[in-house]
């Protein structure tokens, strides 16, 4: 039977809601339904998305007690010490050649690792993440937020490494040998100067914060991500404030230094060139690719 005009003309109507129905789901051609939610499921979350997730995440921190901030810091200075404790342990176990440092440097990730892992306040990881509610939002009260949880943090990873550093020198808890170990890493710091300290450290700060940011998408390769952009430091030869901040005190306290020259030849050039790598670089690059979407 041959189809009347009017019937043809209601069929093609009929299809082309049918396809607006479609496209306005999401559906590609030769796409079903289930496999559109599996795209989407594998997708990568947008710039925008990864943004809120850090952004929120510094917000939530600011929040916190101080108390809470305080001991959570001492935590990651104590954890973070274990870096330079597994670098030493695999530099002793490794033959003198020019390749121990490529694996001894899988050590530096272990302090990075329980940190992270283990969400426990670690101040180059607050160069971005609460850095960003703060441009979202520029303000005095935020502008206060964020040195308060810049100054108790900072303080809490120091004194967690200074701790670690007294333990380590004045008990029996390591051995000898051991401890020579993580003497002869330290002294690697004796030979850099001012510059040499800030601008090493500009290039640790910037990989840590891109570290903050991949992870929300890492899913189940966080391990990998920390891992790697640790790593990256430590055959780099970067210059990390709280890391750091051990292999200093070790200096200080087996006589190499004196107090007032890990200051203002570590603590002062590190700190610096950590807050540039993270905020002035990292932290406004990424706001910048997002603020007008956001």
């Amino acid at each position: 039977m041959t189809a009347t005009p009017a019937s043809s003309a209601q069929k093609q109507r009929d299809n082309a809601k049918a396809q607006r129905q479609g496209k306005a789901k999401g559906t590609a051609k030769g796409i079903t339904e289930r496999e559109n939610v599996d795209v989407e499921e594998l997708s990568s979350p947008r710039t925008p998305v990864i943004y809120e997730v850090v952004r929120r995440i510094g917000d939530e921190e600011m929040q916190r007690p101080a108390t809470s901030l305080w001991w959570s810091g001492v935590a990651a200075g104590l954890s973070m010490s274990f870096s330079l404790l597994a670098q030493a342990i695999l530099e002793i176990h490794l033959p003198d050649t020019p390749w121990r440092p490529l694996l001894s440097g899988f050590g530096y990730c272990v302090g990075f690792l329980m940190a992270v892992l283990g969400r426990q306040q670690l101040f180059t990881e607050s160069t971005i993440t609460v850095v960003l509610p703060v441009f979202a939002d520029l303000n005095w009260a935020n502008i206060w937020r964020m040195a308060r949880l810049w100054t108790i943090v900072l303080v809490a990873n120091l004194a967690g490494t200074l701790i670690a550093a007294l333990i380590s020198s004045f008990t029996p808890v390591l051995q000898p040998d051991l401890l020579h170990g993580m003497l002869t890493i330290s002294r690697g710091l004796l030979a850099l100067g001012w510059w040499d300290m800030f601008f090493r450290a500009i290039s640790s700060g910037f990989l840590i914060a891109a570290m903050v940011w991949m992870i929300p998408s890492a899913e189940n390769a966080k391990f990998s991500v920390i891992t790697l952009m640790t790593y990256l430091i430590a055959i780099g030869g970067f210059t990390h404030i709280v890391a750091g901040s051990m292999e200093a005190y070790m200096l200080v306290l087996a006589g190499d230094w004196e107090w007032w020259r890990m200051i203002g030849q570590f603590v002062m050039p590190v700190l610096l060139g950590n807050i540039v790598g993270g905020t002035a670089l990292f932290a406004l690059i990424s706001y910048a690719q997002v603020m007008e979407e956001i």
